[in-house]
């Protein structure tokens, strides 16, 4: 019989310190057997860092861990394991070149005589696990055909491989699909049935609703408060995340509109989507909503040159243009924000000034060198428009949080001052008061006459920031509506494929 008497974790006045920066100061944080404990803060408070600490991939200035109620010391992730402790990463920590199977069980492969591996029992360990999870893939598949959505589920595989006490899951649906997301909820709620504690880390504050029993918020390294989910409310938790309340009403369309400035007739390009349309006028945000699949990014890369259509038409202020290449879109105004900033958007060991003026370095030329001071002008200009945060030019893109890593992309590609933005999945990852920030400036943008489109599968984000939406179900337009006169029902039923009158 499990003890819930006892905190299956307890970390206590943990301080970790880098040269110049007290990431963690004095974070008290435990988690019982057998409950979900969301650990909730905005990027850069301290959540990732103080797993880190758990985990034994950081040491702590001060503080102890407590396991059981004993007190442990954990130097490394093999050692945390061994104490019964899983973390999930946000960041897949997978080996591409090996198969699911070695990756679920690195470093404990089942062995017969003379050490040889196992090949039959590993396998037939790692496809029952991968059976639990409802996946569709075989153990012996190379990680590296594997979509991301199933690299996540190796990464969660991992958790089931080992009698854990405590799972700390980081960011887990990031990149899964509904139907994934309901899996990986029944796991949870599973291990949470046998008296495992649960660590859960999100940004989506549905999940964290739905799964967790308690919730624990960090803001800038510092312990905020605990409060018990069945008491609270979002607002409430908000406010000890970024001490204020947010501003999370619906968009109201704008009255007035410019002229057309992006045509698309019947364009398609199978099997990823077929006979689309759609316009998009300066000072407009047109939000594409749909599920996984639905065939929005794959618009979007077709509209930027990164794939050839099999027909259809484009048409950019009135004119109609071919986009063979990134370089023809570019040189028709059009910009595309991807979806992955990490590693689509960014070069995330370059510093924040070379990232936002690599579209044009040719552009930059004083003689054979770049020009340092048209460098320099362009990302002042950007970081003050677009208010990132960060000491200086100098720092290097992979340090900064998930909202100021999107403001450099996105002004990026401002500074190529484009006459049509596209952003995929613009708050992913990112916090909740920075998911407000980019709000605004996707709103602020519009009104300066850009014409927008905002890929997004959060329907509060493509309802707050849309003045048209259009929604999609494999591959095909289901429905266009005003902002006016779209609600959730009726979104839901467009992107599940069933069709309805238009409104009267």
């Amino acid at each position: 019989m499990t003890d819930t008497n006892t905190p299956a974790l307890q970390l206590q006045g943990i301080v970790k310190t880098f040269p110049g920066v007290r990431a963690l100061d004095g974070v008290d944080f435990d988690v019982r057997p057998g409950e979900v404990h969301a650990l909730l803060g905005e990027n850069g408070a301290g959540k990732s860092t103080l797993m880190k600490v758990l985990a034994g991939m950081y040491q702590p200035n001060e503080g102890r861990i407590l396991i059981g109620g004993q007190p442990v010391q954990i130097s490394n992730p093999i050692e945390a394991k061994a104490q019964g402790v899983v973390l999930i990463h946000q960041e897949l920590s997978l080996v591409p070149e090996m198969s699911a199977a070695e990756n679920i069980y690195l470093g404990e492969l089942p062995r017969k005589g003379m050490g040889r591996v196992n090949w039959k029992e590993l396998y037939a360990r790692s496809n029952a696990i991968l059976e639990r999870l409802k996946c569709r893939f075989r153990a012996e598949v190379t990680v590296a055909n594997l979509s991301i959505a199933n690299q996540q589920m190796v990464e969660i595989a991992r958790a089931l491989t080992v009698d854990a006490r405590v799972v700390v899951f980081d960011e887990p649906t990031a990149s899964l699909t509904d139907a994934e997301k309901v899996v990986l909820f029944d796991i949870i709620n599973d291990l949470k049935s046998q008296g495992v504690g649960i660590v859960y880390i999100s940004h989506r504050m549905d999940e964290i609703f739905t799964l967790s029993d308690r919730i624990t918020v960090l803001r800038d390294g510092q312990y905020r408060g605990t409060l018990t989910t069945a008491e609270t409310d979002e607002d409430a938790v908000t406010r000890l995340m970024i001490g204020r309340s947010l501003d999370l009403s619906r968009n109201e369309a704008a009255p007035d509109f410019g002229k057309t400035m992006l045509e698309v007739r019947n364009l398609s390009c199978a099997p990823l989507f077929e006979d689309v349309s759609f316009t998009v006028r300066e000072g407009e945000v047109v939000g594409f909503y749909g599920l996984v699949g639905a065939g929005r990014t794959e618009i979007a890369e077709t509209l930027f040159g990164l794939r050839t259509p099999d027909s259809g038409q484009v048409f950019i202020d009135g004119q109609e243009v071919t986009i063979a290449s990134a370089q023809d879109a570019i040189g028709l105004g059009i910009s595309l924000v991807p979806e992955n900033r990490k590693e689509q958007g960014l070069v995330l060991q370059m510093n924040c000034r070379d990232n936002m003026t690599l579209p044009q370095v040719h552009n930059l030329r004083a003689g054979p060198f770049l020009s340092n001071g048209a460098e320099l002008a362009i990302f002042d200009k950007y970081r003050d428009k677009l208010e990132i945060k960060t000491p200086s030019w100098k720092q290097t893109a992979g340090v900064l949080s998930g909202g100021n890593q999107q403001k450099i992309v996105i002004g990026k590609w401002l500074s190529m001052q484009p006459r049509v933005l596209i952003v995929d999945e613009p708050t992913r990852g990112i916090d909740v008061g920075s998911k407000s920030e980019i709000h605004q400036l996707l709103r602020d943008l519009a009104s300066q006459g850009y014409a927008v489109i905002v890929i997004s599968s959060e329907m509060p984000e493509v309802l707050r920031v849309s003045d048209r939406i259009v929604a999609m179900y494999h591959g095909r337009v289901m429905r266009e509506f005003e902002i006016d006169d779209v609600t959730e029902d009726s979104l839901v039923q467009a992107i599940s494929g069933i069709k309805a009158s238009e409104p009267a």
